[in-house]
């Protein structure tokens, strides 16, 4: 698929502007309109709701989720390079697409938006965790969003949907079980990329529940902070940063002191943190 609107395929896009990608803004470009494509139908109906989208650069997802039939972009990018392909884009699509320029990690995202929101995004690699732990963590809950559609380099895609008892298990699979459903939908090839990254990466969709365990986010964080912060350790000795007497919390919550965090499901942490919250402890 060369083309999808009438636009110029991107290459030629990336040539007129003269861009490249900077590897210190986490930039890898996907030219394949396929792809996108593809994601775009994977992240739902996207006729009634605003989009948001960080990190579009010359704009190949965002053509993507326009003509796909999203009823609004808003499109986060700070890289100034960019902004004049993006505009481009916006003149085909009159009024449907808004270009914020700024840092990700600085904006009110849900200030820019009214109604029911779809995240669906191509991250920068190296934003990539911390953005999402501030969608999982935002409050209150349910929140702005109906549902995420990102991708990320497959171990941390792994690490996301990782069960209890895996290596892979930690605190990403602790947020993302507590308050989401999370799956990784389909793996996407190197080569798709320009320039290709050294690894295979994934799109994720992670799906809010409309009841989480009723738990603090910030409690919960500090809790699989001190757990995995330490992860070979027992968990006795792993939450003596938090708890006073972590034998005692532990036995109060039905958990064996001798257990290690990955072999903790997201009910236990929770409890965990709900009694932090009431002990009041450091």
């Amino acid at each position: 698929m060369s083309q999808i609107d009438g636009l110029p395929p991107l290459r030629e896009v990336i040539a007129e502007h003269g861009l490249s990608a900077r590897k210190s803004l986490g930039q890898n470009f996907l030219f394949d309109l396929n792809l996108t494509s593809r994601i775009a139908r994977a992240a739902g109906p996207l006729g009634e709701v605003t989009v948001v989208e960080v990190g579009p650069g010359p704009g190949g997802l965002t053509r993507a989720l326009l003509a796909a039939g999203a009823r609004k972009v808003v499109a986060i990018e700070r890289d100034e390079r960019c902004l004049a392909a993006l505009a481009e884009i916006a003149a085909h699509y009159p009024g449907r697409l808004e270009v914020v320029p700024a840092d990700a990690l600085a904006v009110d995202m849900a200030s820019l938006v009214s109604g029911p929101a779809r995240i669906v995004a191509n991250l920068p690699y190296n934003i990539a965790t911390v953005l999402l732990t501030g969608w999982l963590e935002t409050d209150p809950w349910p929140p702005w969003y109906l549902s995420m559609t990102l991708m990320f380099q497959r171990e941390v895609a792994e690490r996301i949907v990782a069960a209890p008892g895996s290596k892979a298990f930690g605190r990403l699979g602790v947020l993302a079980g507590w308050r989401t459903e999370a799956r990784i939908l389909f793996d996407v090839s190197r080569q798709a990329f320009t320039p290709p990254p050294k690894v295979t990466s994934s799109i994720v969709q992670l799906t809010p529940r409309a009841e989480p365990l009723p738990c603090r986010a910030r409690s919960l964080s500090r809790v699989t902070a001190a757990a995995f912060g330490q992860r070979r350790k027992m968990l006795r000795s792993s939450l003596k940063g938090i708890f006073a007497d972590p034998e005692t919390v532990l036995g109060e919550v039905g958990i064996e002191a001798t257990r290690r965090a990955e072999e903790i499901d997201v009910a236990g942490f929770v409890a965990l943190a709900n009694v932090l919250d009431r002990l009041g402890e450091k």
